[in-house]
């Protein structure tokens, strides 16, 4: 894709400038003011730095962690962290439990901590695994004490890769098709999988295959392959989402700030919210109109009823919503907000609760099933881009496996 210009000499992929995201990065907004980071320095104790420094110092700890095989604690992807009992272990405790055991109290440390739970898994502390809480923190890390490795992004996000692959096999593309049965059969004593599409026109298709990758979520799964519908495997029910309300908004011009300026990361302090992120922040214009999107995970402990809140809101209520947390960092934004998109997920984020990553179910779930092969980021219990490609990497190897001639 011309991202890559080489390697370091430690092998680590060298990102064109112009895709790693540009400065400034992030800032949190508190009490009518905006600071730099995520990390809440105004006003802290020296204890609450202390105890960020100690926090910083465990995960350091864990970046530098090697089992007997010499494989880390926290990697990407999952498959490749270490099984060793006592990193295992952590995921059998809340995150809450584990600061606790650390005697972690401080508020601003513990809330941004909880923020990561919330961005990356829809969960609070109570609820989410000690192993992923740390995951979140160390994984990204080369070496003790260095910073995370830096993001990269695009204006258009992901949107990016999507085109860069359809713009490999476009012509093999059938767009406007939706797979509504998937059924394993055996035709004279051979193993088939038949599809069957479905479009806007009512009209339908059907496929016959060695061989099927299922690139989609395990909920979607028990209701899209005809033998999970009729009985759902067992492992099925472990999996559980989180709902997420996205928004985007069209602004004609910047908000106005008081104290740090516009980052690519806009969190609110005070706000169940997870803020926004500047979707032009590449593009290395400062000043005129620009889209903001905004997240707000439902953190409910039952999911069901998330998603039923979740889809109880129209659009007005979701844009009220918005527009109202948004409001308390910046006053004029009802007058900038030329146009405001929402998108309510029902299923957004795999939450892993405690036990969930190192449990039965996950590991049950991604086995190949008549010849159908699943490849999606849930099956590692992390909502992850890199978690995605590594499944999808994953089960083209194991098709292609299957579909070798015998040796």
């Amino acid at each position: 894709m011309g991202i890559l210009e080489g390697r370091d000499r430690d092998g680590e992929p060298i990102v064109a400038e112009q895709y790693l995201c540009r400065d400034p990065q992030e800032r949190v907004f508190f009490r009518g003011r905006w600071y730099e980071g995520l990390y809440l320095h105004a006003g802290a104790s020296a204890d609450d730095e202390a105890q960020l420094q100690r926090f910083k110092n465990m995960v350091g700890h864990w970046v530098g962690w090697r089992d007997g095989r010499g494989a880390r604690a926290f990697t990407l992807p999952v498959a490749d962290c270490s099984r060793d009992a006592e990193v295992t272990a952590l995921d059998r405790l809340s995150m809450a439990d584990w600061l606790q055991q650390q005697r972690f109290t401080s508020p601003r440390l513990r809330w941004l901590v909880e923020y990561g739970c919330r961005d990356d898994y829809g969960l609070k502390l109570s609820e989410t695994s000690a192993w992923a809480g740390l995951f979140y923190a160390a994984s990204r890390v080369r070496t003790p004490g260095a910073e995370p490795q830096e993001f990269m992004t695009w204006p258009e996000g992901n949107g990016r890769v999507v085109d860069y692959f359809h713009g490999k096999i476009g012509d093999r593309v059938r767009l406007g098709w939706a797979a509504a049965d998937i059924n394993p059969v055996v035709v004279d004593g051979e193993q088939f999988v038949d599809v069957v599409a479905v479009n806007a026109h009512d009209e339908a298709r059907g496929w016959r295959a060695r061989q099927v990758i299922f690139a989609g979520p395990q909920f979607v799964a028990a209701r899209a392959i005809r033998p999970y519908r009729q009985a759902p495997p067992e492992p099925l029910a472990a999996f559980e989402y989180g709902a997420c309300l996205v928004a985007n908004l069209l602004l004609k011009g910047r908000p106005y700030s008081r104290g740090f300026p516009l980052a690519w990361d806009n969190v609110l302090y005070e706000s169940p919210s997870l803020g926004y992120v500047v979707a032009t922040h590449q593009r290395g214009l400062d000043y005129g109109p620009t889209v903001l999107t905004y997240y707000y995970p439902f953190c409910d402990a039952n999911p069901r009823q998330a998603r039923a809140r979740l889809l109880g809101l129209d659009w007005e209520s979701c844009a009220d919503l918005v527009l109202t947390d948004l409001t308390r960092a910046h006053p004029d934004i009802r007058s900038l907000t030329e146009r405001l998109d929402v998108m309510r997920w029902g299923h957004a984020m795999i939450r892993p609760r405690p036990g969930f990553v190192w449990g039965s179910a996950r590991a049950a779930a991604r086995q190949a099933y008549r010849g159908i092969h699943f490849a999606h980021s849930d099956l590692s219990g992390l909502a992850l881009f890199e978690e995605a490609f590594y499944h999808g990497r994953r089960a083209a190897d194991d098709v292609c496996r299957a579909l070798a001639p015998e040796r």
